[in-house]
């Protein structure tokens, strides 16, 4: 690893520990659809061996392995601390890849080209080399700290931490507290999520008078279509005018976007019925029926029969408080400023598995130590440097001793 000398980082043996555990780690492809998550699973329980840890699996659906490492506080009574990642990845496009995705490749610059190097099995290693380096300084926590390792998080979590959540297995850990992925920012801000969007797809259906395309029918389907199309786009450009392009205030407005439109079998044929799937991101400040209301009263003035079919809607989650009530936030808030963190709190505009632990009780936090990387979650040439990787073990090591203490 004489390279961590070239990106002028200190290269000591616990630095090239966690080096080759992240590189290795990311040449495993748990890449969707028919993930193999064998390889972590062994990957998995060989760490916690050579750390002194605990080692569970579960599984609760066929092939979905979710895993536990547990480091067992002096109290074991107490309300324990969660550290959640997941294994699985979004899939490529190796093609348009500046190197192969699974073979993390390091550049010039100490950059480590990799799928899942942002999302999110860099954090995954971090918990545990932190872990490692506590461990060898001979620090004991009064509470019990839980690694897990999910499947199934790309793909909406429900076989992952959605079941986890529910076993008996889960609430034998007695979790007090959770940390989660959260968002790497170019600058020198760390973004902290303490809620999420929730996610809802919705189909509208506009059916109309079918006939020649030559004629101008009445009461047709697109004109149905033209009225809906018009307000989901109205409701879009005000949520842009406040958004105005900042990442960090995409979290506290509606965001909607057209994503399918089907019809039609001829093109001289006037369609009987135009299907339109709309995606919409809803802020926890929106409670669900004010948007249900809302559509459904959009389908009324389209014109008749027209009716929005609920696919796909994620419960609303609580939101975790951040106020002087919540020790476990004072203890991460003034860690943060003793190593000079620059915090931000934000609401996540995407989803998360945080959103299965909020909902279970558990106040969580979306965090992932990447300042200074350019955003590259799910897009080509997703990759990590060398240094804040190694950053951020420092960075999780003096938190997770203050939330453990807390």
């Amino acid at each position: 690893m004489s390279f961590l000398k070239k990106f002028n980082c200190d290269a000591s043996d616990l630095d090239k520990t966690a080096l080759e555990n992240f590189l290795r780690y990311l040449r495993m492809p748990t890449v969707h659809p028919n993930v193999d998550y064998s390889s972590c699973v062994s990957f998995l329980s060989e760490q916690a061996k050579s750390l002194g840890l605990i080692f569970n699996v579960y599984y609760y659906h066929a092939d979905c392995p979710v895993v536990v490492l547990t480091w067992l506080g002096s109290e074991p009574h107490l309300p324990s601390i969660l550290l959640n990642s997941h294994m699985d990845v979004v899939n490529v496009d190796e093609e348009q890849w500046r190197y192969k995705p699974f073979d993390a490749e390091i550049d010039e610059d100490g950059n480590i080209y990799a799928r899942g190097s942002q999302d999110t099995k860099s954090i995954g290693i971090q918990y545990l080399e932190a872990i490692r380096r506590l461990k060898n300084a001979n620090v004991v926590l009064p509470r019990s700290v839980h690694v897990t390792f999910v499947p199934d998080e790309e793909i909406g979590g429900e076989r992952g931490m959605g079941s986890f959540v529910k076993s008996m297995e889960f609430e034998e850990l007695n979790v007090g507290f959770a940390l989660d992925e959260g968002t790497p920012t170019e600058d020198d801000e760390f973004l902290i999520s303490y809620g999420e969007k929730s996610t809802h797809t919705v189909v509208i259906h506009c059916p109309g008078q079918t006939g020649h395309a030559s004629l101008l029918l009445k009461d047709t389907a697109g004109e149905k279509l033209h009225v809906i199309l018009s307000k989901l786009h109205e409701l879009r450009a005000e949520s842009d005018k406040h958004i105005n392009g900042r990442l960090k205030a995409y979290g506290e407005y509606i965001t909607v976007n057209v994503t399918q439109i089907q019809g039609g079998t001829e093109p001289n044929v006037l369609p009987s019925e135009i299907k339109m799937s709309v995606n919409c991101r809803l802020p926890p400040t929106v409670p669900l029926k004010h948007w249900n209301k809302m559509l459904d009263a959009w389908c009324k003035e389209a014109g008749d029969d027209v009716w929005a079919e609920y696919l796909q809607t994620s419960l609303e989650a609580p939101v975790t408080i951040l106020d002087e009530s919540n020790k476990f936030w004072v203890a991460f808030k003034n860690t943060a400023k003793d190593l000079h963190l620059n915090l931000v709190t934000w609401i996540l505009p995407g989803g998360s598995d945080c959103r299965y632990l909020r909902r279970a009780g558990v106040p969580a936090l979306g965090f992932s130590p990447m300042r200074f990387t350019k955003f590259r979650l799910h897009e080509v040439d997703e990759h990590l440097n060398v240094k804040i990787f190694l950053e951020g073990i420092d960075i999780y090591s003096k938190l997770i001793t203050a939330i453990g203490s807390a």
